[in-house]
């Protein structure tokens, strides 16, 4: 007997352990099933499951479980990311609180604190994802930091340096000053202000009485100026290209040069070039081949080369103090409002700083030439395609990929150093001893390379890394290339474009055939989720209190490709309803003995009702599975939600309750048997969405031997359109006739006589065929066929056929004329 009320609290987690304990989620390389394999993003070991965790994973579990339905056999590979930075915070912030540094215990003895910490705290994001019904194939499930995939990491970087595809060099990068390492361009959060333009005189060599003006929002960092750039075509400077100016307060001599990157409509067209504390003035710097002065330390302070009163000072501290130098020197001009973006740390909230430093890098723009083309030529799809543009955008114009940092939790650069300097990179300490040996004729001491490896150097590899390689295992043999990836769109470079480049190089092979981008999960007025804004969803709160389906759903509703999501409890709740709508249907179906037909036969159904609930379920199975080839899940979620609601719900279960209480026996059985395998049919279709509930009443409406997640995709037979056609001609004919009901103001338990004119010959055999369901539906207590206007009756038309109601005893004729009257008279004021 299926229970009142679904309650998620108690169903979803015995359900995913019986899911799990039967090892349902398990791939199978020695399966003769098709495969289809899937990486999950690999979350940071540090995180907690957010909104838009929920949707990534919502979409991939919905992909899965309908490919797994299809007869697919099924990888979805989970695991989690090292997440250098965030996770060396973590421990680092834990180790304050006992004022204790990772100086303080070394090296060895902090990443010992951070392997203890992954084993009792890491990895939360996991279970919680098990909450939202994930199912990945959790036996394998990998770390980037596995001791295989370590290895994986160690090879690619030897074989990429003996190659000359990785390098070490002098460029500048974003610096944290805290964290004091280099980080990527997505662990910077540009924060808008307004801030300040002020206007300094740079005096021409030779001719104090003449200045080139320059505008800078950074006057502090004027001390390692090198040039002053004008455009070559603007006629104002054209005179000083290749003179000298005086740089104020340290009075060094800098050249004026003409370079595109001066635009002569902004500021006063003359740019002041700080090589090494600007990304655009480094490209200027080396397109002019000049000096490369860093002014800053480490901790983004003033250093040696500026003048001495300004030293060990921050930027903003000595800021104040250069201008009133400017001041006394005559050369300050004047300030003004600017709006600016300030680059900021995600994790420290400081400044950050472009820095010129020594770093690993890599020759991205050699790797991304085969990345472009397999895009090009088709071999790897991005679904939106517009997206591709924006991929190749950034691709032709791809920077060297700086993979180093100054972490200790991390994957360390297996390079090691002689005392003379020499650099030895072997996969091992031993083969590097082995190398120096040979190349020193003698035993030498190595010290290795202190840096660690950029996070997105390892996930990188993860389409291959975590199937087994550099191993030639039986899953990578099967399931590489993977067959789709799901992501947000705000990594395509970050990941996508570097498992791209490096699982080209490496495999030969494309990751991926279909990269499925999709939106980010805004609130329900479009603005971004925030902390500050009190306006983000948290997704375990919604799980706990509506359950996980609920939440899938609204998040499938609306994963339209590349489309952000617009989220609300609200949205949730509306979803809630639909799956309290399917229980509801399914309890209706059980009283009334609807329920696990296995033996239903489809070809033996006569009734005009039954013919056209199953041609609009085949229809409505044969549109999903067009919307889930094709990524449109919210198309897929509203194909359903039409025919769950619309048809089946609010028509097909009202027009056979007359069926069950006539006496015919064999249309009962029909009914029955109809309802019983549109029932099954609707599970199995709203299972990759809502897996828990379709889960429990799959095995509360009948004893069944296995779970709805074994079943297979229905496969219901014809769409017969002509039976569609005349069954919703009825459907609106009935409806019309309710509508018709309100509008005159006839009480809802009234029943009536209504004339039928002007009925074709099919019209009417459709209407003598349903007729009991007609009059209840209708609340008719008489159906006459017309052949001429009935009088004393209101009248209404439904397509060619009129609708009369006689009014005696059934519509206060006057108060009806008296408010056609007012509305008579609204339209014609």
């Amino acid at each position: 007997m299926i229970e009142k009320n679904f309650n998620p609290a108690t169903a979803e987690p015995a359900i995913r352990n019986a899911w799990e304990e039967k090892k349902l989620y398990a791939s199978c390389p020695e399966s003769a099933k098709p495969k289809f394999s899937i990486v999950m993003p690999p979350p940071n070991v540090t995180g907690n499951l957010h909104i838009g965790h929920a949707l990534d994973n919502s979409i991939q579990d919905a992909l899965c479980r309908y490919k797994r339905m299809q007869g697919f056999d099924v990888l979805w590979q989970p695991g989690t990311d090292h997440a250098g930075i965030a996770t060396q915070v973590v421990v680092e912030k834990q180790l304050a609180k006992q004022n204790i540094s990772r100086h303080d215990l070394g090296r060895e003895k902090f990443l010992e604190k951070v392997w203890q910490w992954k084993k009792e705290s890491g990895g939360n994001i996991i279970k919680q994802l098990r909450f939202l019904g994930a199912s990945c194939d959790w036996d394998r499930e990998r770390f980037t930091m596995d001791e295989g995939l370590s290895k994986a990491v160690r090879k690619v970087f030897v074989q990429l340096f003996k190659e000359g595809l990785i390098y070490k060099d002098f460029r500048l990068v974003n610096w944290d000053p805290v964290l004091q390492t280099a980080i990527s361009d997505i662990e910077v959060k540009q924060v808008e202000t307004v801030g300040k333009m002020w206007y300094i005189r740079y005096p021409v060599e030779g001719n104090p009485n003449e200045f080139v003006r320059v505008a800078t929002t950074r006057p502090e960092t004027m001390f390692g100026d090198t040039a002053v750039a004008v455009s070559p075509k603007d006629e104002r400077y054209k005179h000083l290209i290749g003179k000298n100016v005086i740089l104020p307060i340290v009075n060094r001599p800098i050249p004026v040069v003409g370079d595109e990157h001066a635009d002569p409509e902004k500021g006063t067209g003359a740019v002041k070039i700080t090589p090494a504390h600007d990304f655009n003035d480094f490209e200027v710097g080396k397109r002019q081949n000049l000096d490369m002065v860093n002014i800053l330390d480490k901790e983004a302070k003033l250093n040696e080369n500026v003048p001495e009163e300004f030293r060990g000072l921050s930027c903003l501290e000595a800021r104040p103090k250069v201008l009133e130098k400017l001041k006394e020197l005559g050369l300050y001009e004047k300030e003004e409002d600017n709006p600016m973006t300030i680059p900021h740390g995600e994790r420290t909230g400081v400044i950050i700083e472009p820095f010129l430093t020594e770093q690993w890098f890599v020759n991205a723009k050699e790797l991304a030439k085969e990345a472009i083309e397999v895009v090009k030529d088709g071999r790897l799809k991005f679904v939106p395609k517009n997206w591709e543009n924006t991929y190749f955008e950034w691709m032709n114009n791809i920077q060297p990929w700086c993979i180093s940092r100054q972490l200790w939790w991390g994957h360390q650069v297996p390079v090691w150093y002689a005392p003379d300097g020499t650099a030895f990179c072997e996969e091992t300490e031993e083969e590097a001893m082995l190398a120096a040996a040979k190349k020193f004729g003698m035993p030498v001491p190595l010290k290795q390379d202190k840096d660690v490896l950029d996070t997105w150097f390892s996930s990188g590899l993860w389409a291959f890394s975590t199937l087994g390689w550099p191993q030639q295992t039986e899953h990578l043999k099967k399931y590489y290339p993977t067959s789709t990836l799901v992501t947000g769109f705000d990594i395509i470079f970050f990941w996508v474009a570097r498992m791209i480049m490096l699982s080209m190089h490496f495999q030969k092979a494309v990751p991926f055939k279909d990269v499925c981008l999709h939106g980010l999960v805004r609130d329900e007025k479009g603005q971004k989720m925030s902390k500050s804004k009190g306006n983000g969803i948290d997704p375990l709160v919604i799980i706990e209190k509506y359950g996980a389906d609920a939440l899938r759903l609204a998040l499938l509703a609306q994963a339209g490709q590349g489309r952000d999501v617009l989220m609300s409890e609200g949205r949730v709740e509306t979803y809630r309803n639909f799956i309290t709508k399917i229980w509801n249907a399914a309890r209706f179906c059980e009283m009334n003995g609807c329920v696990g037909n296995d033996d239903f036969n489809i070809a033996g159904v006569k009734m005009p009702v039954n013919m056209w609930i199953l041609s609009k379920l085949n229809a409505t199975a044969q549109e999903m599975e067009t919307a889930f080839d094709t990524y449109a899940f919210n198309d897929a979620l509203y194909t359903l939600y039409h025919f769950v609601w619309g048809n089946f719900c609010d028509w097909y279960l009202e027009l056979i309750k007359p069926v069950f209480y006539g006496q015919n026996e064999e249309e009962k059985t029909e009914v029955r048997q109809t309802s019983a395998f549109v029932l099954d049919s609707i599970l199995k279709l709203t299972h990759p969405f809502a897996p828990f509930v379709t889960e429990e009443l799959w095995k509360q409406t009948k004893e069944r031997s296995n779970m709805i997640m074994e079943e297979k995709w229905p496969v219901i037979g014809e769409t017969d359109k002509e039976v569609e056609k005349e069954q919703d001609w009825l459907i609106g004919l009935i409806t019309a006739v309710r509508s018709f009901r309100t509008e005159v103001k006839i009480p809802a338990g009234t029943k009536i006589t209504v004339h039928l004119k002007d009925l074709s010959l099919s019209e009417r055999r459709i209407v003598e065929e349903q007729l009991d369901a007609f009059k209840a539906l209708t609340k008719t207590e008489t159906v006459l066929l017309a052949t001429e206007s009935v009088k004393d009756a209101v009248t209404a038309v439904y397509e060619t056929v009129s609708i009369y109601i006689p009014t005696v005893g059934v519509i206060n004729v006057p108060e009806e004329l008296a408010r056609l009257g007012k509305e008579a008279q609204v339209l014609t004021d």
